[in-house]
């Protein structure tokens, strides 16, 4: 039996972080079927949107640390780390860079590289008990999976040296304060509410929002003429598919549009 669950709903796919016994925390070959499992729905151009999330009462807690014992006590956590970042890298440059949108729902705890999962999606839904922790620094370890891209431009550097240097644990209520979460409900909610944003999300022009996503992360790494040269690529090629023409044809029309598949 995988530690990734997925499950497709017509346009929407799910994808279930399952090994709750461990609080999804997730070991070389688990972080690997989940990456597996990312780039198969990204490649999919029948699947609209995403759902990532973690059985039982949490997200994910990040790579787990029972097996990093294993491999200290046989002198291989070099090894381990190595296998695990990359794998774990990899995972989130899917989430990251899929050209449809990614929601991902926290039951319960986002910790470690569970953390940067959660942040590389584009919407995060989070229950009233679910908490966000760097957790790096209680092992002494680096942050990985591009912790330290997405917390300061989340938040500046003075909020995230507070968050990865006191190893804060962020209650959901907080991380809505922050926008590291854009909802928070009541734990029996979470599941139905997600399924709802992804359902709207695929309704959507799901080229226009893979296109944004990819300006949304390159906004930090060149200047503003750089970007609005991205920009305008991206506002070409979107004006040559059917979503923004039926996109204006509604609003003229001043009806809600039903954009077709891409």
């Amino acid at each position: 039996m995988g530690s990734i669950r997925s499950d497709r709903d017509g346009d929407r796919v799910t994808l279930t972080i399952d090994r709750p016994e461990r609080r999804n925390a997730l070991d070389v070959p688990s972080m690997r079927e989940l990456k597996e499992a990312l780039q198969a729905v990204s490649v999919d151009e029948s699947v609209r949107a995403v759902l990532l999330t973690g059985a039982g009462n949490a997200f994910c807690a990040g790579g787990d640390v029972a097996v990093m014992e294993e491999y200290r006590a046989r002198g291989e956590l070099v090894g381990l780390f190595h296998a695990l970042t990359g794998e774990m890298e990899a995972a989130i440059r899917e989430i990251a860079g899929m050209p449809k949108p990614v929601v991902a729902a926290l039951p319960g705890v986002a910790a470690g590289g569970g953390l940067s999962l959660a942040l590389a999606a584009d919407w995060r839904i989070a229950s009233e008990t679910a908490t966000l922790v760097p957790a790096f620094g209680s092992l002494g370890a680096v942050p990985d999976g591009g912790l330290t891209y997405f917390l300061p431009h989340f938040l500046g550097i003075g909020v995230a040296q507070e968050l990865l240097f006191t190893n804060a644990r962020v209650s959901a209520t907080r991380a809505r304060e922050l926008a590291l979460v854009h909802e928070v409900v009541p734990p029996s909610e979470l599941g139905t509410r997600a399924l709802a944003r992804v359902t709207e999300l695929a309704r959507g022009p799901t080229f226009a929002y893979g296109r944004a996503k990819r300006l949304l992360v390159s906004a930090f790494g060149g200047n503003l003429e750089t970007q609005m040269a991205l920009e305008r690529r991206a506002a070409v090629e979107a004006a040559a598919r059917p979503e923004l023409t039926e996109g204006i044809r509604a609003f003229v029309e001043k009806r809600p549009p039903a954009f077709p598949p891409p």
